[in-house]
């Protein structure tokens, strides 16, 4: 089996010591419906592909250690701050079940050699990176996410808890549904009046990518600082998972890790 080679964001390439990357489904174990790089446990794949799956993803960008949220789209936030608040949720590569998992939608840390894993088929991955505090952080950011604002929340616990200052966080948005796809028949009742403006003129479809780089520029992310990788996922199924394309499938990951 060939290595996968991740997709990364040129602007957080700059910066030693940060390791990142968006897996595409390329390579991988997985058969069928899930073909490929599939790293969700709680798709209908076999766990034991599943875990060969995400081994062989870590492999290929030198990790050990990461930390798998159970996401809910909800708007919790795992906040990493040493050993003892990952102990028990941290996989190492085994198929062992984790005494501790945690039900969330981002993830912030300073640790290093902890990789931080947003796994999404449509969603988008929002990794963040500030570079003099030595943070990042990683966030599940689906229509409801969108709604909740889970990135500006995600960005006010950088500041909070670590002392980051958003003009110097760097932000990358992985492949997503586009606007092309973002097709939101119910939108009145789902979607707040106030992210209409985000939506075509005469039909349902929704700017989400939009919505998050105005979320980052709102917490006081400068627009030069955040990089959107740009492909939709419903468009391209050869590269990536998506629901919206097929029910049943699998989960393309999002990674960041700091290792110095």
């Amino acid at each position: 089996m060939a290595m996968p080679k991740p997709l990364t964001f040129d602007h957080l390439n700059l910066f030693p010591g940060l390791v990142h990357g968006v897996f595409s489904r390329a390579e991988g174990y997985s058969n069928g419906s899930f073909q490929g790089l599939n790293v969700g446990l709680s798709t209908g794949d076999d766990p034991d592909i599943v875990n060969r799956n995400r081994a062989l993803m870590l492999s290929s960008i030198g990790l050990t250690r990461v930390l798998f949220l159970n996401q809910v789209h909800g708007t919790d936030i795992a906040v990493i701050k040493s050993e003892k608040d990952v102990a028990g949720a941290v996989w190492k590569g085994q198929g062992a079940a984790l005494s501790k998992i945690f039900n969330a939608d981002a993830a912030v840390t300073n640790l290093k050699g902890l990789g931080l894993v947003i796994q999404v088929a449509d969603c988008q991955a929002v990794v963040l990176y500030d570079p003099q505090k030595k943070v990042i952080a990683n966030v599940h950011s689906g229509w409801r996410g969108s709604v909740a604002n889970i990135i500006g929340r995600c960005i006010d616990t950088m500041v909070t808890r670590f002392g980051c200052n958003p003009e110097r966080i760097r932000a990358g948005i992985s492949p997503s549904l586009g606007p092309c796809c973002a097709q939101f028949i119910n939108y009145k009742q789902e979607i707040p009046k106030s992210l209409w403006h985000y939506k075509e003129k005469d039909r349902p479809y929704f700017d989400f990518r939009q919505i998050s780089r105005d979320q980052l520029g709102a917490q006081g992310v400068l627009d030069e600082h955040i990089e959107t990788m740009g492909l939709c996922t419903r468009c391209r199924t050869d590269l990536f998972y998506s629901f919206r394309a097929n029910k049943t499938t699998g989960r393309f990951a999002a990674v960041i890790a700091l290792t110095i």
